[in-house]
């Protein structure tokens, strides 16, 4: 068990995390602190943290775990200005959804501290943002990636594998820069497509006439498009690099089909289709997922 939980960002994956935490008898306080004083306050109503701290270095004051809930792009700003109070005891981690920038960001910061930040990505999330979705069950069953670097401490890694899977989180290690390149073909790049077809369609005169007849695989495919803007533009450009490669595949990919149909090549366009439905068949089939949708 932990004696106090530093929570620095209340909204929805933060607050998920402190009410499973809670759930799990793991924590005996938690301190939170967020850029709004209204979320801060709002957390604290709702019994998610239970003291509210007026800055981010207060809020670690005491904690021996540490829980960044932030942007990406804050994550230096924030580990400056918590570094003072970092003890040796404290295990700090975060929970953002690229990992070279934020590894990159704690080695300058940290320096001869980086060892007690073990760097996480919790592959879930919803559409919806802020303290009020905060779901004790939100990282149930869950994939969690924990990607340490050469000079993590192995003993918090144990420690928070542990305390990833008490709340019933799936966790595999991974390193920083093979965390990037996976989630920039399977996560990053799906979203910036979905963002590219609704503005395709938003833009055409008869864009609301389209809309109003799209079925639930429309509504299916484009639910990611619902994501937080400043989020989102904060991990397209932080992951930039590995999304150029896999936009490039991409692209790739698209052109072939639009060269069939182009020249009316039907069995060959039959072809790329089917090599993809048997590539999502086998997926599905190996995730335990429905194979339809």
């Amino acid at each position: 068990m932990f004696e106090q939980l530093g929570l620095i960002g209340c909204g929805l994956m933060g607050g998920s995390f402190a009410l499973a935490l809670k759930r799990a008898r793991l924590v005996k306080r938690v301190v939170g602190y967020s850029k709004s004083p209204s979320t801060t306050a709002r957390a604290r109503q709702l019994g998610v943290i239970d003291a509210e701290a007026s800055s981010a270095l207060l809020a670690v004051s005491g904690a021996d775990l540490v829980l960044l809930a932030v942007p990406v792009a804050a994550t230096e700003t924030t580990l400056k200005t918590i570094r003072h109070l970092i003890t040796p005891q404290m295990l700090i981690m975060d929970v953002g959804s690229t990992k070279r920038d934020v590894v990159d960001a704690a080695r300058r910061t940290l320096k001869i501290q980086v060892g007690q930040f073990v760097p996480c990505h919790p592959v879930t999330g919803r559409e919806v943002s802020g303290v009020d979705y905060a779901d004790a069950d939100l990282y149930t069953n869950k994939q969690l990636v924990i990607t340490p670097i050469d000079r993590t401490q192995p003993a918090k890694i144990e420690k928070a594998d542990a305390l990833w899977r008490a709340i019933g989180s799936n966790v595999i290690q991974m390193s920083p820069e093979q965390h990037d390149t996976a989630f920039a073909a399977i996560s990053h790049l799906p979203h910036m497509i979905a963002f590219a077809l609704m503005n395709s369609i938003a833009a055409q005169p008869e864009g609301n006439t389209f809309l109003s007849l799209a079925g639930p695989g429309f509504r299916d495919f484009s639910r990611i498009a619902a994501g937080d803007p400043q989020m989102w533009r904060d991990v397209l450009m932080a992951n930039r690099e590995e999304m150029g490669h896999q936009l490039q595949h991409f692209q790739d990919a698209l052109a072939a089909l639009t060269k069939e149909i182009a020249e009316g090549n039907t069995s060959e366009l039959e072809r790329l289709i089917n090599r993809a439905s048997v590539a999502r068949a086998r997926w599905s089939t190996a995730a335990g997922k429905p194979a339809a949708g």
